[in-house]
């Protein structure tokens, strides 16, 4: 069952006095409002297609509403179908667009956010929820359930990449939104889009997944004896690297609404780690050289590294308390090494060279970090095949048909 929803209480579950932790970060999700086509589409489509539309939409909403969400794979099979009638909705030829009005709430307090006649939009909002959801698998994938109430629990290495897979897929979902519907949605439209499909919005998720992606990778190399120093770094940097762009989205957008400002400290809190891991390994692949300026550097690396986590652990903390309220995962992945390791290599080796740093103080600046490409990229996107049932070759007779249908509108944009 799906135990959570990022930061949210629980979308997906009626609330409960304990606060959710988070680990892959999961904006509000948006659900349709159930809705009858049959006024609007009577005469012009086939009834049996028009029913098609109707009965996959409010089936979607149903299965969300009456089983708290857990459905992720009933969810996420309906949304293919729908998408798949959908489609036929946008199609220049038949002329459809605009004449329904497409309503969508936000799941968690059942409040309406939007009312717009595109049908992109539509196609956008479901492509969207494809992606909450799958956000919502691999969260509950990074946070096992512990019956014991221990607080000791392990993720398997095969959950881990299970999760990096999903968010890989998660950010081609949002890829092809920003590439490939919201340029097919006109300017005056987007403005009255909710927060949550700003384009930067869906941007900054799109990057940070991979970010996030990143992040298990170092945890599982930390893990791993095979795993050179040099392969941490680069991971670590890649990771910050990816928090940064990520952090650069979000600040053109109005983070006012919804759970903007939490995200933007989630985004913060993760970019802190990921420079503190950095220097810290950079600081030790530095500290193999000969040259005084070499230990010099290292210690630099190491003390910076030690302040970043100490802000790591504030940028926590104001992420945690920001509405709505939710708790941090026990330590995980390379932060529960690095914790422990950071701290105590940087008190080791400032002593140790202590006499360097007094003699050399002109050479104490803190050494750029190495850049490098970045190796995550997302998952290629399409959407389904358009459904068979749009082949108006075999359409039966209707009240209107769709010729006169179109002749009509073309009749009435002249007059």
């Amino acid at each position: 069952m799906l135990e959570r929803m990022g930061c949210t209480y629980s979308v997906y579950r009626k609330k409960k006095s304990s606060f959710p932790e988070v680990v892959v970060f999961v904006p509000s999700t948006r659900i349709p409002v159930q809705s009858d086509f049959q006024r609007v589409l009577k005469g012009v489509i086939p009834r049996d297609l028009v029913d098609k539309l109707s009965s996959l939409r409010n089936q979607i909403v149903l299965v969300a509403e009456d089983t708290g969400g857990s459905a992720i794979a009933e969810l996420r099979r309906a949304l293919n179908e729908y998408l798949s009638v959908l489609i036929g909705l946008t199609k220049k030829e038949y002329g459809l667009d605009g004449l329904i009005e497409f309503k969508w709430k936000n799941f968690e307090d059942g409040r309406q956010d939007s009312s717009i006649s595109n049908s992109w939009f539509e196609v956008l909002s479901a492509v969207h929820l494809m992606a909450m959801l799958t956000l919502s698998e691999a969260d509950s994938l990074m946070i096992p359930k512990d019956p014991s109430g221990s607080g000791f629990r392990v993720v398997s290495s095969d959950s881990k990449r299970e999760a990096i897979d999903l968010l890989l897929k998660v950010s081609g979902y949002l890829e092809f939104c920003v590439r490939d519907i919201l340029t097919r949605i006109p300017a005056e439209t987007k403005k009255t889009f909710p927060q949550d499909l700003q384009e930067g919005v869906l941007e900054a998720i799109a990057i940070q997944t991979l970010g996030q992606g990143t992040e298990i990778q170092l945890g599982l190399a930390v893990e791993s004896q095979k795993a050179t120093l040099s392969v941490k770094r680069r991971l670590a940097c890649e990771q910050l690297i990816y928090f940064s762009q990520a952090y650069h989205c979000l600040l053109g957008c109005d983070i006012n609404q919804g759970h903007g400002k939490k995200h933007l400290r989630f985004i913060k809190w993760k970019f802190l780690e990921a420079k503190a891991a950095a220097y810290y390994y950079h600081g030790l692949i530095l500290d193999k050289g000969n040259e005084p300026s070499s230990h010099i550097g290292a210690v630099s690396c190491f003390l910076a590294a030690e302040e970043l986590l100490a802000e790591s652990k504030k940028a926590c903390l104001s992420f945690c308390l920001a509405a709505p309220v939710t708790r941090a995962p026990p330590l995980w992945g390379a932060m529960k090494f690095l914790h422990q390791k950071i701290p105590e290599v940087a008190s080791r080796k400032s002593q140790m060279y202590g006499y360097l740093w007094e003699q050399e103080k002109g050479l104490q600046a803190l050494p750029d970090l190495p850049e490098f490409q970045l190796s995550l990229r997302p998952d290629d996107y399409e959407l389904p095949e358009i459904d068979p049932s749009w082949d108006s070759t075999k359409w039966e007779s209707l009240g209107q048909p769709l010729k006169e249908h179109l002749r009509d509108s073309d009749e009435n944009s002249t007059d």
